[in-house]
């Protein structure tokens, strides 16, 4: 969905989104101009956050199932801010990050 992520925050006025992957650079980039935000929730956990889902609203695309756009009313959903309004990504953060092995 990143070739579309552009169009629709440029024409719809999103806040946020809510996926399990890392967004392309060129997503990241769109989410800090329109000073969106992508949350990740993890993969496996459809279950615990749904939970959180008060209520749900088809907004656009309805044909498209769980690819259609929501607006949701959630309380305590069990997400991570992967991108924030400022364009940082958490998946870059750690890229960077060297793990030093330790002996057991």
């Amino acid at each position: 969905m990143d070739c579309f992520t552009d169009m629709m925050l440029e024409n719809t006025g999103i806040l946020g989104m809510i996926g399990k992957a890392e967004r392309g650079q060129a997503t990241t980039q769109s989410i800090k101009k329109h000073k969106a935000s992508y949350l990740i929730a993890v993969g496996g956990a459809a279950y615990l956050i749904s939970k959180s889902i008060k209520k749900a609203k088809k907004i656009a695309f309805e044909d498209m199932g769980m690819e259609a756009i929501y607006e949701l009313e959630v309380k305590d959903m069990p997400v991570t801010v992967a991108v924030d309004s400022e364009g940082h990504n958490i998946h870059s953060i750690f890229q960077n990050i060297q793990v030093v092995p330790t002996k057991v």
